[in-house]
C-alpha cells in the first residue's frame, strides 16, 4: 500500500477458475481490494442448478472428483469446505456404469485405466493385440502423442472405439485420435516415458494412484452446484456482473480494462489481473498486450437433456456411456436419482443424457423438441425398450463450445504463453483452456493463478 491507497486485483471471468482465483486473493491478500467482472447475470458458469419438475438438476457438470493423485481431497471439496459447505458434500449411492455395445450393456474390463485395460492375456481378451516390448520407454521425456497414437497400435481398435473413446468422449467430448495424452491422461503419458510396453505404463500409472481403497470416486454438493457458487461469491466483497470486459491494455505499472457495452463503457486501472475466461476472448485481450498471441483451442459443443420421467425400472446403474462407433447421437446417460440417493423422489425418475461429439455438433442443430424426441427414442432403444413414458417434465441445456479439444503439445503452448506474460506487469491465466476439464483441475489452475499474481505483487 502506497499513500493509503489500497491495490486493486481485478479477475476477469466469473466460471469456477475465476471464483477459486478471486477466492484464494481474498484469502491470502485481505489487503488488496479484489474486483471480480462476469459478463453474465449470475457468476458460476457452466456450474448451475435449476429446477425440473419441482427439485433440482445441473445444467452442467453434477460432480467433481473426491481425491487428487497425491491421496488427499480434491481441491474441488477442499474449496467447498473453505466456504462452509464440507457438511454438504454427499457421494453417489451407485458408480457403477457400463458401455452400450452389441444391443446390450456391457461391464468395462476389470482394472483398466480410461478403459484401457491392463490384462492382455489372449485367453482372457482374444480381440487385443499382443503387448510386446519395444526397444526402448515408450515416449521420450517430453513427447506427446494423441490417447489413440498411444493406444490403437498396443491394444487394438476395439478397445479404443469401445471402451477409451467412450470415457474420453463422457468427460472432453473428444476423440481419442485428437486429444493429447499428457492433458487426458498425463499419468499415463508420465508412466510411459518409464516403460517399454503399455502394460507396464497402465500399471504404473494405476499404482501412482493413492487413494483409500473404498473411497468414494466422485462428490457434489447436497443442494446443487449454484449452492458452491453462492457460497463462493459470498466472501468475495466486489463481484460485477453483466459486465463484459472489453480491452486489456498497460496501463503505467499495471494495467487499464474497458469494460462494460460500447455505448457505455468505463475504465478500471487495476496492479494485477487474473484472466479466468476461454482461449478465444482470453486471447482478444491479450492481442492488444504487445501483440501477444494466446493458446490457440479448439471447443466441441455439447447438449444434456434432462427427463423427468413417471417412475420407471430402469437397470441398477449409475447410468452408461455410447460408443461413436455404434451410430448414435446420445454419448453418455445418467440415471440421476440412482447414482445420487438426494435426488429421489416419490413418482419420479431423472434421467440426463448428453449429445455431441468433437467433428460431429451437426445433432446439435436440431430445435429442442427435436432433440427431446431424438433422445428418448436412442435411449430407450439402447435399454431395449419400445419407449420410454411421457415425460412430466424435460429440459434442453446447450453448452456451445463448451469443452476444450486439447491436442498434442497443449502443454508447451501453455508454458510458452505463461512465460511470455512474465514479461509483464502482474497477470496470470486460469481455467480449463490451461490446466483441464473438470471442477477440480479448475480450482487448482485458479489458485495456483492467484499464487502467482502475489508472488509477482510481491516481487
Amino acid at each position: 500500500m502506497a499513500g493509503g491507497v489500497r491495490r486493486r486485483v481485478v479477475v476477469i471471468g466469473g466460471g469456477i477458475a475465476g471464483l477459486a482465483a478471486a477466492h484464494r486473493l481474498r484469502e491470502r491478500a485481505p489487503h488488496l481490494d479484489v474486483v471480480l467482472f462476469d459478463q453474465g447475470d449470475r457468476p458460476g458458469g457452466k456450474l448451475r442448478t435449476v429446477e425440473l419438475a419441482g427439485g433440482p438438476v445441473e445444467r452442467g457438470a453434477e460432480s467433481f472428483l473426491s481425491g487428487d493423485p497425491a491421496g488427499g481431497p480434491s481441491a474441488a471439496v477442499r474449496l467447498a469446505e473453505q466456504v462452509g459447505l464440507g457438511d454438504a458434500i454427499v457421494h453417489p449411492a451407485t458408480s457403477k456404469a457400463t458401455v452400450a455395445v452389441d444391443g446390450g450393456l456391457h461391464d468395462l474390463p476389470p482394472g483398466t485405466l480410461m478403459g484401457i485395460p491392463v490384462d492382455t492375456d489372449p485367453a482372457q481378451h482374444p480381440d487385443l493385440h499382443p503387448d510386446l516390448p519395444g526397444s526402448g520407454p515408450l515416449l521420450r521425456p517430453g513427447e506427446d502423442v494423441t490417447v489413440g497414437g498411444l493406444v490403437r497400435p498396443r491394444r487394438g481398435d476395439l478397445v479404443v472405439d469401445r471402451f477409451v473413446e467412450p470415457l474420453l468422449g463422457g468427460v472432453y467430448a473428444g476423440r481419442a485420435d485428437r486429444l493429447s495424452l499428457r492433458m487426458a491422461l498425463p499419468a499415463l503419458a508420465d508412466a510411459a516415458e518409464r516403460s517399454d510396453t503399455l502394460t507396464g505404463a497402465v500399471r504404473s500409472a494405476l499404482a501412482a494412484r493413492r487413494s483409500t481403497p473404498g473411497a468414494p470416486v466422485f462428490s457434489t454438493v447436497q443442494g446443487g452446484m449454484s449452492r458452491l457458487v453462492d457460497a463462493i461469491a459470498a466472501t468475495l466483497p466486489d463481484v460485477r456482473l453483466g459486465l463484459p470486459v472489453r480491452e486489456l491494455r498497460r496501463h503505467g505499472t499495471g494495467w487499464r480494462l474497458t469494460v462494460g457495452s460500447t455505448r457505455d463503457a468505463s475504465t478500471v486501472d487495476a496492479d494485477g489481473v487474473v484472466l479466468a475466461v476461454p482461449a478465444t476472448p482470453a486471447a482478444r485481450l491479450l492481442s492488444t498486450v504487445d501483440g501477444l498471441a494466446g493458446v490457440p483451442l479448439g471447443y466441441a459443443s455439447v447438449a444434456l437433456v434432462a427427463l423427468a420421467l413417471p417412475a420407471t425400472k430402469l437397470p441398477e446403474l449409475s447410468g452408461f456411456l455410447v460408443p461413436a462407433t455404434d451410430g448414435f447421437a446420445v454419448k453418455a446417460v445418467t440415471f440421476f436419482d440412482q447414482k445420487w440417493s438426494h435426488l429421489r423422489r416419490p413418482g419420479l425418475t431423472l434421467v440426463r443424457a448428453s449429445v455431441g461429439r468433437a467433428g460431429d455438433e451437426h445433432q446439435l442443430q436440431r430445435t429442442d423438441p427435436d432433440l427431446l424426441d431424438l433422445v428418448r427414442d436412442e435411449v430407450a432403444r439402447l435399454l431395449g425398450v419400445d419407449r420410454l413414458p411421457d415425460p412430466v417434465d424435460a429440459a434442453v441445456f446447450r453448452w456451445g463450445g463448451g469443452l476444450p479439444q486439447y491436442e498434442p503439445h497443449h502443454r508447451d503452448r501453455v508454458a510458452a504463453l505463461r512465460a511470455a506474460l512474465t514479461a509483464h506487469p502482474a497477470i496470470t491465466v486460469a481455467g480449463a483452456a490451461y490446466d483441464g476439464v473438470g471442477i477440480p483441475a479448475c480450482v487448482t489452475s485458479g489458485w495456483t493463478a492467484a499464487d502467482t499474481l502475489l508472488e509477482a505483487l510481491e516481487g
